[in-house]
C-alpha cells in the first residue's frame, strides 16, 4: 500500500495543484477541446508536479500519497477538462497497480520509475470489439513460441494508446472455454515489431483524450514479458488497476460536478429576467441544491471509502457504490446545470456545453453503471448469505 505524505507537506501540494488548475488548465480548457491537443508544456508541468506517479510508491520515485490524498487530489485537478487527468489516468490505475500487483522485482524496478516520472505512458489494452463488460471474451490470443511469446488480435477504444511507450496487454493463454482464468497480461513496449495503433477515434466528448484500435499482428515478445510469475493471473491483475481506476473516476466525477454547480451559480446570480436574477427564482434554486446535495453526498462516499482502503480494507461493494453513485449523479448535475444556463448552456463554446458531453463517457468506463448494479447486489447477497 502507498505510504502517505505528511499533512502539513501534502496541504502545500494541495495548494500548487489548485493555483495549477486555475491558472493554467482552464484557461487552455475550450482550446484543448477545439484542437484536441494537450500543449506539451502542460504535459511537462504535470510530470514536475507528479502527477503521473501519484498512485506509486516513494521507493520507485512516485509521490507515494494515500487513497485518501489521491482523491483529495483528484477532486482539484479535474474542475477542468476532464482530458488533462485522462492524459495520465491509465499511468496512475490501471497500468501501474498490475505491475505494482504482481509484477517481477525487474519489472518493477525497470517500468514503474519511469511511469512515475513521466517518462513512459502507459496504456492498457484489454477491450475488444467482442469484449468489454464480459472480459472473459477475450480472443486477443498469445501463444509461447520457444522462448517468445507471439500476441495476434485487436483492442479497441483504448486510453493513450497513440501516446503510449507501454501497454499492459490482456492476451488468452488458456483454452477459449477457460474464460478469464485463462487470460494472461503482458508488457508490450511501443515500437515493438508487430505492434501498431489506429487513427485517432473520433468521440463524442473529450476530444484531447486519445482513443484508438491497436493491433498485434504476429507480435513477438520475450517471454520475460509476462507481468508475474505465471500464466492464467490476467485478470486479478487488471482488476487490481481497475479497483483504484473505479474510485479515482468516482473523485473525477465530484470534481466535474463541482466545476458545474459553480458555473451554473454564477450564471444564476449574473442572468436577469423578469426584474431580478433567476438565482431568485424557487425552481433555479430546487435544481441548484439538488445538485450540491448529490455532489456532497458523492464527495463524502469517495472520502469515506479511500479512508477504509488506507485502513487495509477492500471494499468492493463501497467503490462500486462510489463509481455508480458518483457518475450518474455528475449527469444529472450537468443537465441542470445546462438547463440553469439555457440557451448558453447549449453554445459550443461554453464550458458547460463541453462538460456536459465529457461526463457522459463516465457511466461507461471502468464498468458501466449496469454492471456495478450488478456487483454492488452479488456482494449484498453474498453477505447476508
Amino acid at each position: 500500500m502507498p505510504d502517505s505524505v505528511n499533512e502539513a507537506d501534502f496541504t502545500q501540494f494541495l495548494d500548487t495543484i489548485r493555483r495549477f488548475t486555475n491558472e493554467k488548465l482552464k484557461p487552455a480548457e475550450l482550446e484543448i477541446d477545439d484542437t484536441g491537443e494537450i500543449p506539451e508544456p502542460i504535459v511537462e508541468q504535470m510530470r514536475e508536479l507528479g502527477l503521473f506517479g501519484m498512485t506509486i510508491p516513494q521507493q520507485y520515485g512516485g509521490l507515494g500519497l494515500s487513497m485518501e490524498q489521491q482523491v483529495r487530489t483528484t477532486f482539484e485537478f479535474t474542475q477542468t477538462s476532464a482530458a488533462y487527468r485522462a492524459r495520465f489516468s491509465t499511468t496512475l490505475g490501471l497500468a501501474s497497480q498490475a505491475i505494482l500487483f504482481n509484477g517481477r522485482r525487474e519489472q518493477c524496478e525497470t517500468y514503474l520509475p519511469k511511469l512515475a516520472s513521466g517518462a513512459m505512458t502507459a496504456s492498457f489494452a484489454l477491450t475488444e470489439p467482442g469484449a468489454g463488460s464480459d472480459a472473459g471474451a477475450i480472443t486477443t490470443r498469445a501463444r509461447l513460441d520457444g522462448g517468445d511469446y507471439v500476441l495476434d488480435g485487436q483492442k479497441c477504444y483504448i486510453t493513450n494508446a497513440p501516446e503510449a511507450d507501454l501497454f499492459v496487454v490482456m492476451a488468452r493463454t488458456g483454452p477459449a472455454q477457460s474464460g478469464s482464468s485463462g487470460i494472461s497480461a503482458f508488457l508490450v513496449e511501443a515500437g515493438t515489431a508487430g505492434l501498431s495503433t489506429g487513427p485517432i477515434d473520433a468521440k463524442m466528448g473529450q476530444h484531447a483524450s486519445h482513443t484508438s484500435d491497436v493491433f498485434f499482428n504476429d507480435c513477438r515478445i520475450p517471454a520475460a514479458a509476462l507481468l508475474g510469475e505465471e500464466e492464467g493471473q490476467g485478470f486479478k491483475n487488471a482488476m487490481a488497476g481497475i479497483n483504484t481506476a473505479r474510485i479515482h473516476v468516482a473523485a473525477t466525477c465530484v470534481g466535474q460536478a463541482e466545476r458545474l454547480i459553480a458555473e451554473a451559480l454564477s450564471h444564476a446570480m449574473a442572468r436577469r429576467q423578469f426584474g431580478q436574477p433567476i438565482a431568485e427564482f424557487q425552481s433555479v434554486q430546487n435544481m441548484l441544491a439538488d445538485s450540491r446535495a448529490e455532489a456532497l453526498a458523492a464527495r463524502a462516499m469517495v472520502l469515506e471509502t479511500a479512508r477504509d482502503i488506507d485502513a487495509g480494507a477492500r471494499p468492493l461493494d463501497a467503490m462500486s457504490c462510489c463509481k455508480l453513485f458518483a457518475s450518474e449523479m455528475v449527469c444529472r448535475v450537468a443537465d441542470r446545470a445546462v438547463q440553469i444556463l439555457g440557451g448558453a448552456g447549449y453554445m459550443d463554446g461554453h464550458i458547460v456545453s463541453r462538460l456536459y458531453r465529457d461526463v457522459r463517457l463516465f457511466r461507461i468506463f471502468e464498468g458501466t453503471s449496469q454492471i456495478h448494479q450488478r456487483i454492488i447486489a452479488r456482494q449484498m447477497i453474498k453477505a447476508a448469505g
